[in-house]
């Protein structure tokens, strides 16, 4: 588990997994504890039943380790690998009750996950031969917001900010309360230096007048173009001429992002990605 988003810390991964356990299994996995016998031995494969992208699979090995330690994992096809229908990403063995009780949550993880990997590798082929990267938002399930994340990052996306603590992003509601654009961008930095925090800041323009407005105003790192149509986030990277990184939001489809790429935008936001993806079908078989 090398190179992973700084979210990915042991401490976010153990407790996420006690909590989806202790949701799942409760005071016991009575249907396998009734049925097998405790000491019997098995194994299963985690089969493909679907083409796209496979994510989770990390995740699901720590899942194993988490149910019983003695599990083995022979991992076959890594995370981030394209795959078919009716390949094998690995198999488990060891205690079949254990097998059993870690079945359900692995799989709602690696489907889940593998849906979100796939779509993000479809749409990031979309904007290829364009500089504009792909970014997820915060439109995400709660409490398994970094498994979706973790996802785009497998699907060759990159992550938005992670959540409210760690960048400044001025949206249209807070631009209307704060009284304008430049109140706005003037009332954060007032309240970044009396707190001492250092956090880049995005402001999100809905017309070329904010625009210009954020222009003149100036002090911030990014300018969102939100619900703005080609044509309009055209004259606006024009308008900005690389005085600020550019981001696209705001209803962009598979069908849209293309053109909305080739605007000239730095960065394009679909919050698709996490909140509107088929999960990718798989399971775990014994044999």
């Amino acid at each position: 588990m090398n190179n992973l988003p700084s979210y990915i810390t042991e401490a976010a991964l153990t407790q996420f997994i006690q909590n989806a356990l202790q949701e799942d299994v409760g005071d016991g996995d009575h249907s396998s504890l009734a049925a097998i016998p405790a000491n019997a031995q098995k194994q299963a494969r985690l089969l493909v039943k679907d083409d796209g992208i496979l994510a989770g699979v990390a995740m699901a090995e720590l899942i194993c380790q988490a149910v019983d330690a003695s599990l083995t994992i022979q991992i076959l096809l890594p995370d981030g690998t394209p795959v078919k229908r009716g390949d094998v990403a690995f198999t488990v063995s060891g205690r079949a009750q254990a097998i059993l009780t870690a079945e359900r949550l692995l799989l709602n993880c690696m489907q889940r996950m593998s849906g979100i990997a796939t779509y993000t590798h479809y749409l990031t082929g979309l904007i290829s031969g364009t500089k504009a990267r792909l970014l997820d938002t915060r439109k995400t399930t709660p409490n398994f917001r970094m498994m979706e994340k973790w996802a785009v990052v497998i699907g060759g996306g990159l992550n938005h900010r992670y959540g409210l603590f760690d960048m400044i992003m001025l949206k249209d509601n807070h631009v209307d309360y704060a009284g304008g654009i430049r109140q706005a961008i003037t009332a954060t930095h007032e309240y970044l230096q009396q707190h001492n925090k250092q956090l880049k800041i995005v402001i999100e323009t809905r017309n070329l007048n904010e625009v210009q407005q954020a222009l003149d105003t100036g002090g911030i790192d990014r300018i969102m173009l939100d619900n703005m149509s080609p044509a309009q986030m055209r004259e606006a990277v024009a308008l900005i001429n690389g005085r600020f990184e550019t981001e696209a939001s705001g209803g962009i489809t598979e069908t849209t992002i293309a053109e909305v790429a080739a605007t000239g935008v730095d960065y394009i936001s679909v919050g698709a990605l996490t909140h509107s993806i088929r999960s990718l079908d798989l399971s775990l078989k014994a044999f």
